[in-house]
């Protein structure tokens, strides 16, 4: 098949059904695999170039709505009469059921059942391990973005990876998706651990002294415990199987005595 991939996180899932040498364009975040860096670009995800797709001859799209904007994208699919699919996951197991989906649209609907057999073998044996962490599991505030504040609520993935790691998302009794609150909320709940994933910005620009140095946020245990991380934003923001890896970096991080330990580069389901 001509496939296009229009989100980096649809890129990924292609890539761990084994269909990154269909891929004929992606969008210009897609960056893993590596394979992928030297393919045609079709612009920005929330920007997409519907013209250099159109001219591409594609058999599939594979589109998205993880991000308010994506609609447009959509529209165009729509009007220029395009092939298309539609992921939007708000869970691990909405990732699972979208390899499955792809894998009977690519012709490869046995390899993408094996691949999700692992991937739920993958989950099942890290949330045996997260028992063995119940007395003593801290509260972890993902920050998003630092201004306005924006971290993931109950309903968000992340929350499943917290808890699979061992950890209580801040805000997991907020029921949406996406959350907007203020550094002054923050600091009123006090998180044990502070994981900084700042969306599109790698973590080597990401100074934690601006954390740390909010008004009151000395008082927060992760500061006084020296609990700040900057993480890899792609393992934890993208709904790909790749939140496996940042699962187990997680994971190995909060509990090192009880989960797997982890490495550069080390993804479970790629084993």
């Amino acid at each position: 098949m001509r496939i296009i991939s229009i989100c980096p996180s649809n890129t990924e899932l292609l890539a761990y059904l084994g269909l990154t040498n269909d891929l004929i364009a992606v969008d210009d975040y897609s960056d893993w695999p590596q394979a992928v860096l030297t393919l045609p670009r079709v612009g920005p995800d929330l920007a997409i170039r519907m013209e250099e797709v159109e001219q591409l001859k594609p058999d599939l799209v594979v589109a998205s709505l993880t991000v308010p904007g994506m609609e447009k994208n959509i529209e165009e699919l729509e009007r220029r009469k395009l092939p298309y699919i539609i992921l939007n996951p708000k869970s691990l197991q909405d990732i699972g059921e979208n390899m499955l989906q792809l894998g009977d649209i690519a012709g490869i609907p046995e390899k993408a059942r094996a691949i999700y057999e692992k991937y739920q073998s993958i989950i099942q044996s890290y949330h045996s391990l997260s028992h063995k962490t119940e007395q003593k599991q801290p509260s972890i505030y993902w920050e998003w973005w630092p201004k306005p504040v924006f971290t993931p609520g109950g309903t968000n993935w992340l929350t499943e990876i917290s808890r699979l790691a061992g950890a209580k998302n801040l805000f997991e009794e907020d029921s949406r998706n996406s959350v907007k609150t203020d550094w002054e909320d923050v600091l009123s709940k006090n998180p044990d651990v502070i994981s900084l994933v700042w969306v599109g910005v790698s973590k080597e620009k990401i100074n934690t002294d601006i954390v740390i140095n909010r008004p009151g946020w000395e008082r927060i245990n992760a500061i006084k415990n020296q609990q700040v991380h900057v993480l890899d934003e792609p393992l934890f923001c993208r709904p790909s199987p790749r939140l496996l890896v940042g699962l187990k970096k997680l994971a190995s991080l909060l509990h090192p005595e009880v989960y797997p330990s982890y490495t550069e580069n080390d993804d479970p389901l790629l084993d």
